[in-house]
């Protein structure tokens, strides 16, 4: 057979499934995949993989195309082919991990490229950040935090009620950023986490999500109706129009928005403070910021007693604090 030195596309004889191609590399005992499209030329393809026995007999097979393979070989998480023939010639098969399972993309230096744009962020200070730089505080839950690297910020690790980026002004949270990559934004909005989320949010006197990718992939979605997805977003936003979704690229970019937001947002209630005006929303809860108002103990020891079903530790639901403010006046 040719397949012994060739990459496959046929057409996937499953005509009800929406990923109609099946493609096939000449690894192992071969390794068959249904995709959506003969090449990544545009965006990334997502790959499911095959069981072989799912290839079709070669008298049955209606082939695409049957291109000779310089060279196809796995590296770690990926399978780099090199194709034999002069443009869109070269690509890879990256194994990777997104909603909790694993997932397999065909992607090529193109895709790849528009994925990662090639862009260097500034490393001048913002205005308003002093000598010893930004202090950046990380929720003490946060996995894998943002450091900030090549910015004049230092970071803390200590519990945030809202949010997972934060800047103090005499020990009151006065802004924070919610961090969310794709995955985690389409999870919690259909899990409804995002929206408590917001409503904690909300209560700071600044604060903001930012996503780590593209607006765009919000509709390359496949595992969950991406107008659905669209359809929540534009909801919240204009339930809290004052909490910006945005949707910065990259991480790295999403890591440059979140230092220039707290930035500014610390600037701002700098000049607030120094005009007299009084900082709406402070939150006590932050460890070694003085209190103004009950903490989470006591609202949580308060809902106890009412009968309500709260959690031993972590944030309460917005709902909860609404009932405690709404008996206490």
């Amino acid at each position: 057979m040719h397949a012994v030195a060739d990459l496959v596309i046929a057409r996937n004889p499953d005509a009800t499934s929406s990923l109609g191609y099946l493609l096939r590399l000449p690894l192992g005992d071969g390794l068959v995949f249904r995709t959506s499209d003969t090449w990544p030329r545009t965006k990334a393809l997502y790959c499911h993989p095959a069981d072989p026995g799912e290839w079709p007999p070669e008298d049955e097979l209606d082939v695409v195309e049957r291109v000779a393979l310089r060279s196809c070989a796995r590296r770690g998480a990926a399978i780099d082919v090199v194709l034999d023939r002069a443009r869109e010639n070269r690509s890879q098969i990256v194994y990777t991990r997104g909603r909790g399972r694993d997932m397999v993309f065909w992607q090529s230096p193109r895709t790849r490229k528009q994925a990662r744009p090639q862009v260097r962020t500034p490393t001048a200070r913002p205005a308003g950040v002093d000598g010893d730089g930004l202090e950046i505080v990380v929720d003490a839950h946060e996995r894998y935090p943002y450091g900030f690297p090549g910015q004049q910020a230092r970071t803390v690790r200590r519990t945030l009620p809202a949010g997972d980026y934060g800047v103090l002004l005499d020990g009151t949270l006065v802004a924070s950023v919610e961090r969310k990559s794709l995955p985690d934004l389409v999870s919690s909005l259909s899990s409804g986490r995002l929206r408590f989320a917001l409503g904690d949010l909300a209560a700071l006197p600044r604060a903001a999500v930012v996503v780590e990718d593209r607006w765009s992939q919000v509709f390359a979605q496949r595992h969950v109706r991406p107008a659905q997805v669209a359809d929540s977003l534009a909801e919240l936003q204009v339930r809290w129009p004052g909490i910006p979704i945005v949707f910065a690229e990259t991480r790295p970019l999403a890591e440059e928005w979140t230092y220039r937001y707290l930035a500014a947002a610390l600037a701002w209630a700098r000049d607030e403070q120094a005009i007299g005006v009084r900082l709406p929303g402070a939150v006590p809860e932050l460890s070694g910021a003085a209190p103004s108002g009950p903490s989470t103990a006591e609202v949580r020891a308060w809902a106890r007693a009412e009968g309500i079903e709260v959690p031993d530790r972590g944030r309460l639901r917005p709902e909860v604090w609404e009932r405690y403010r709404a008996a206490h006046g």
